[in-house]
């Protein structure tokens, strides 16, 4: 997987810092998660195709997670976009985006498809035969999903060593990776874990976006590769995180160790600070595998 940071921040766009926006690169999939204003602007400053964009996540209906979509919504007109285009969103923004596509006479000429969230329990909202994507429902003012991103498990590795010498036909390589057990040439059957080798165990992305302190979704996001989880507030402020329904990054830590999760990626910073590290070194007296999110920084997992 590779995750590129477009914006991390909370509230309005600053000069030097932009508000909630990524791209996930994943089994020959871009996935757009959240689109706060100015998002196409940083997709073409980090030389990002916008046509292999077909899926877009909106987290929640506040400004600073979709401002931007109206606006790359029309650019994809502007240049001649053929391909589909499907919207997972809190039920609401098809509402706003097509009052304003009626309003400026700026119809799409290509399909565009909203798949209108509203469940409060964990949905799988998209699969293909190599991912799956589920909600992971927060604790935040308004209607609010994260998103489990998720490979499912590959084909097995041929052992080619052990394969050539059970001397079986090439016909069958096919057939021992999707784990089945096959003849050889003197007709005796191989058993499949003789010759091939598991498969790498698949990888997981939890995106939390804005929510407050809630271990109910522990379960969904346990064991994943990295978690996402958004720290607006550092613990000596958290007397605002609580009516605000955000977390501190000591409560983004806490619900990484409990989650089991490999890697814990800080984000969605309130601009009040101005040494990030703070939310860092705050994480890691709970949790050790911290990382800060940053506009225009790259992961790879």
């Amino acid at each position: 997987m590779k995750l590129n940071i477009l914006g991390c921040y909370s509230a309005t766009p600053r000069v030097n810092t932009n508000s909630t926006s990524q791209v996930l690169e994943i089994k020959n999939h871009l996935f757009l998660i959240d689109c706060g204003e100015g998002t196409q602007v940083l997709l073409r400053k980090h030389k990002i195709k916008f046509n292999r964009i077909k899926h877009i996540f909106i987290s929640h209906l506040h400004g600073d997670h979709f401002f931007g979509l109206v606006g790359l919504i029309s650019t994809f007109r502007l240049l001649g976009r053929e391909a589909d285009l499907h919207i997972h969103a809190p039920k609401g923004l098809k509402e706003v985006i097509v009052l304003q596509m009626k309003l400026s006479e700026s119809w799409t000429n290509y399909n565009l498809f909203f798949h209108e969230l509203t469940a409060t329990t964990s949905q799988l909202i998209f699969e293909d035969d190599k991912v799956e994507v589920h909600t992971i429902p927060l604790d935040h003012r308004i209607y609010t999903n994260g998103f489990l991103f998720k490979e499912k498990p590959g084909e097995r590795k041929l052992d080619m060593n052990a394969v050539l010498n059970a001397n079986i036909d090439v016909a069958y390589y096919r057939k021992l990776k999707q784990g089945f057990d096959v003849p050889n040439s003197n007709g005796q059957l191989i058993q499949n874990t003789t010759v091939t080798l598991p498969p790498e165990s698949p990888k997981s992305y939890a995106f939390c976006s804005d929510t407050a302190y809630t271990e109910a979704i522990l379960p969904i996001i346990n064991n994943a590769t990295t978690l996402y989880h958004e720290s607006t507030f550092l613990e000596q402020h958290s007397k605002l995180a609580n009516p605000t329904k955000h977390s501190t990054a000591k409560q983004a830590a806490t619900i990484a160790k409990l989650a089991n999760v490999q890697q814990l990626i800080l984000g969605h910073y309130s601009t009040r600070y101005h040494d990030l590290n703070q939310f860092k070194i705050e994480a890691e007296t709970i949790f050790e595998n911290v990382h800060l999110a940053k506009d225009g920084k790259v992961f790879q997992f």
